[in-house]
């Protein structure tokens, strides 16, 4: 049976279960961890830093493996996000919603034009990340959205423009790259001094 939902997955564009993957990405959120609390951050950018982190890493893994963003994943990341705001830096939580429903509906959008070519699964993943990183979220779509851009012109010029139009390329893994550098550089990239 276990190979049978690693074949239906693969047929899918995910790879199917892979414990290399999960084991790098595993190491790499611990290393990213570390990072975290490394940069000069407040208590509730810490926090909430390290818990997108672990988010992101699951988010990764999923949409890889999967091709999906799971509803299991992203609900209770929003609502850790809003309940770590509320309790450790209330002001700043409007912020953090705005910037949520910014991203959401951006994303919402272009999955609705795309005709699948971008899932709900990340629109909602837009929507986490603005209320982790508030108005730095904006640093996460930029270097996410670049970076998918990159490799789908590589596969375009690799693959040549029939095959490489057809090649499902997963947003999740590029949104969380950029959800990475916002959390460790947001502020200095763009010339501030704290996530909110």
């Amino acid at each position: 049976m276990a190979r049978q939902i690693s074949v239906n997955l693969k047929r899918k564009g995910g790879t199917g279960r892979s414990e290399p993957l999960r084991i790098a990405v595993s190491v790499l959120m611990i290393a990213l961890w570390v990072a975290d609390l490394a940069v000069h951050h407040s208590t509730a950018q810490k926090v909430l830093g390290f818990v997108l982190i672990a988010v992101l890493a699951r988010v990764t893994i999923s949409d890889l493996e999967e091709r999906r963003i799971k509803n299991s994943v992203t609900f209770p990341a929003a609502l850790a996000a809003l309940v770590i705001g509320l309790f450790m830096h209330p002001s700043g939580l409007p912020g953090q919603v705005v910037a949520a429903c910014a991203t959401g509906v951006f994303l919402t959008f272009f999955a609705v034009i795309s005709r699948g070519g971008l899932g709900m699964g990340d629109a909602k993943l837009g929507v986490v990340l603005g209320l982790f990183l508030s108005k730095y979220v904006i640093v996460a779509m930029a270097v996410g959205l670049v970076a998918s851009a990159i490799l789908s012109i590589g596969v375009l010029a690799v693959r040549g423009l029939s095959a490489g139009r057809k090649t499902a390329i997963p947003l999740g893994p590029f949104l969380a790259l950029g959800g990475v550098v916002a959390v460790l550089a947001g502020p200095h990239l763009l010339g501030q001094t704290s996530l909110f």
